[in-house]
């Protein structure tokens, strides 16, 4: 077993509240883990956006940041990097993903258009509602499958693509595909697939975008679980990728760890242009977007470490660690596990807790409860919905996300995580689900008050 490819110089103290002060937390909390103040958290899973450690050479990075208004160097410092790995015309930096989500999709999206994609996450879907369109997904059918070990189940039903845009495709202002397929469980999509679904949204006209946030992780994946990868490295297939792709959203707090940053990339001038205009009113200047020189910077140097084989190596493991201890307590997980977390189908945890009270977050609420461990819900508070019937439409899968920060935890750490899921097993009957009291809207997860149905 090879351990970390780094070593710690800066730590930072961790603390685990008494039982009973965790008790009095979720409750002034409104049983809403992201309202947890973070000194009161043993273990952060909550997201792997942001919260990564950065290096030696970021942090210097940081020291050389230029800060000028207009055209920094270390706007040129990062151009040349995405130039070198996403080989777009075009780029403009944003303070983080979702920010290029809303200047793209405000350029492009008119009332009653639809924006299909493998799965959308939640900041892509809102940000696509919020402009007046449509989100769809057409995940393969192995997304479902949550136990079958399958390497790709993050790929696109590219079938139900064509056909749709054979119906539909009036109404669609481009194609998107996210990697790694978040809502999904994290998992990977092949590039076959990626390279499928853009010859159909080519075939019929369409742009084909990627929101490319976990680029690194799955192109990681593509080179250890696709035949024909095994000897090319990260950088070339990673270029492949983006090759076939007219554009991307990109938020740098994943796979270019850093703490915030992000781009909008593509090949259309026009699109650029009027992406431009955008931004210059939603986020800052075109050469900074919302960020300081440092940040462009940290970017800069953060793109390439993301793609380090050795590091991918280790965190794609270390999540692997993490999979398999649960699974191993006969705790239901997604499986294979993907690269930046892992997910316990909650369903199946507490099969006596129905979707309309929330099981995934039932979850969370309890591994705080348990260790200090916050965690996120990707289940029906995310993602329920009414049908035109009128009914509640609740998504198939019913997760609880254990997101791991890149470069912060050891197994330690995962261990406990292990023996907290174990012992709310024990007395797994004895947990309620919950109901939202406050909030609404297909963000609601963020502020919601709950209340437990005890």
């Amino acid at each position: 077993m090879l351990a970390e490819p780094y070593k710690m110089k800066v730590v930072e103290p961790i603390a685990l509240p008494s039982s009973k002060q965790r008790e009095s937390i979720l409750k002034r909390a409104h049983y809403n883990l992201f309202n947890v103040a973070s000194q009161h958290i043993y273990i952060d899973l909550l997201t792997d956006s942001g919260t990564g450690a950065m290096s030696q050479s970021q942090w210097a990075g940081i020291m050389l940041g230029d800060e000028a208004y207009a055209s920094c160097r270390s706007y040129f410092s990062l151009k040349k990097a995405v130039a070198e790995i996403f080989g777009f015309r075009f780029f403009l930096p944003t303070h983080q993903g979702r920010a290029a989500e809303n200047v793209l999709f405000s350029s492009v999206i008119k009332p009653g258009m639809i924006v299909p994609n493998n799965m959308h996450f939640d900041t892509t879907r809102a940000n696509i509602i919020a402009n007046g369109g449509i989100p769809l997904n057409l995940p393969c059918k192995e997304a479902s499958m949550p136990f079958k070990d399958l390497p790709f189940k993050g790929n696109m039903d590219t079938k139900a693509l064509r056909k749709f845009l054979s119906e539909n495709h009036a109404k669609v202002p481009l194609v998107m595909m996210t990697i790694t397929n978040n809502s999904g469980g994290g998992q990977p999509v092949s590039m076959k697939n990626i390279k499928k679904a853009s010859k159909i949204a080519h075939d019929f006209g369409k742009p084909f975008f990627i929101d490319a946030c976990r680029y690194a992780e799955n192109s990681y994946f593509i080179k250890v679980r696709e035949r024909g990868y095994k000897r090319k490295s990260t950088l070339e297939i990673a270029r492949e990728i983006f090759s076939y792709a007219d554009g991307c959203t990109f938020s740098a707090k994943k796979d270019a760890i850093v703490n915030i940053g992000g781009f909008l990339a593509m090949n259309d001038r026009k699109l650029f242009e009027k992406c431009t205009e955008r931004l210059i009113l939603m986020e800052g200047f075109p050469t900074y977007g919302g960020l300081a020189g440092r940040d462009l910077e940290a970017m800069a140097i953060g793109l390439f470490e993301g793609l380090d084989e050795a590091y991918l190596e280790s965190r794609i493991a270390q999540t692997r660690f993490l999979a398999k201890g649960l699974r191993d307590a006969d705790i239901p997980v997604v499986w294979p596990p993907g690269g930046h977390a892992v997910y316990v189908e909650a369903k199946r945890f507490f099969p006596h807790i129905p979707q309309a009270e929330f099981p995934g977050h039932a979850l969370a609420i309890e591994l705080y409860r348990e260790a200090a461990i916050r965690s996120c819900e990707i289940g029906s508070v995310m993602f329920a919905e009414k049908g035109p019937d009128g009914k509640m439409k609740h998504p198939k899968l019913e997760l609880t996300r254990l997101a791991i920060p890149r470069r912060v935890y050891t197994n330690s750490h995962l261990s406990v995580v292990i023996d907290a899921h174990i012992k709310i097993a024990e007395r797994k009957e004895n947990v309620c689900g919950y109901k939202i009291v406050r909030g609404s809207g297909p963000l609601k997860h963020f502020n919601a008050w709950f209340r437990p149905l005890k």
